[in-house]
């Protein structure tokens, strides 16, 4: 199906407004510990096994929790759909666009008549724009997953997350002709810094609920049962269009393992939606 080209007037600023960011509770524990650990320095210097001890620990929870990608100890995170979702779940779809896969993808989602939500590597993006162009005629949508996605993400500072954001931002928003309104952070992983420069951008962090594994499984039956398993309205899933992984006869396994997954949510009457469209739904509630 040929994509049709987008109208410029589509094209909106590349961030929403800012959310106001607030330190979640483990946030402030840790902050809480480091305080702690330097008073106890100025009034006991001799206690400075204990001090460098807690905050030592403090900073390996700090960092385990960033190694979580469903974690909602550094700040809010979409693992799943809003309680008044009923009954309604969302694919997401990371990596792409890639030129042999995510034309393939997008037609078996018309054939279910699904949405799906895209999240899309900046430099991938700028490569293919005409793929880009095409998820959003589709009726699915295009989020932030980073400029390069590099897997040294989660050891960036703030400034660097800032910059690898913004820059994927701008693209998808000039690209598509709308600013995504979720990120992703590469692999899921990430660091205390993260949420700040999200709310200063006016993004939101998603993860999921279930994965299929689908960069690295052998066969398209085991993805498939990862996500089937327990499927319940509110599930948020996750297959790859890019770094697909390939079964003996090189076919990219998330093709055959999106038909069963789309027969399988019709016949539990489970209907597919975007994040954004659940967002949209949170900000009209009274």
């Amino acid at each position: 199906m040929k994509s049709a080209a987008l109208p410029s007037t589509r094209v909106t600023p590349a961030s929403a407004a800012a959310r106001r960011w607030k330190p979640s509770p483990f946030i402030c524990g840790a902050a809480a510990v480091h305080a702690g650990a330097a008073a106890s320095l100025v009034a006991h210097p001799g206690a400075w096994p204990w001090a460098a001890g807690s905050v030592v620990a403090s900073h390996l929870a700090l960092t385990a929790a960033g190694l979580w990608p469903r974690s909602a100890l550094l700040g809010p995170n979409w693992t799943r759909l809003p309680e008044d979702a009923g009954q309604r779940i969302a694919l997401t779809i990371d990596d792409g666009p890639d030129p042999e896969v995510t034309p393939r993808v997008l037609d078996l989602l018309d054939n279910f008549d699904a949405r799906a939500t895209f999240f899309c590597i900046g430099d991938r993006a700028q490569r293919y724009p005409h793929l880009v162009e095409a998820i959003v005629a589709r009726g699915h949508a295009v989020e932030n997953h980073s400029q390069r996605h590099r897997h040294t993400f989660s050891l960036s500072g703030p400034l660097v997350m800032k910059r690898e954001i913004e820059a994927a931002q701008r693209t998808l928003t000039e690209i598509a002709g709308t600013a995504p309104r979720f990120f992703r952070a590469p692999a899921g992983l990430r660091n205390p810094f993260l949420e700040p420069v999200l709310c200063g951008l006016g993004l939101h962090l998603a993860s999921w609920t279930r994965r299929g594994f689908d960069t690295c499984a052998k066969d398209a039956g085991t993805v498939t049962h990862r996500l089937l398993d327990g499927l319940a309205a509110g599930d948020i899933l996750l297959v790859h269009d890019g770094h697909a992984a390939r079964d003996a006869r090189g076919k990219p396994l998330v093709l055959d393992v999106l038909a069963p997954l789309l027969r399988a949510a019709a016949e539990r009457q489970l209907q597919w939606t975007t994040l954004r469209a659940c967002l949209d739904s949170q900000a009209g509630q009274p």
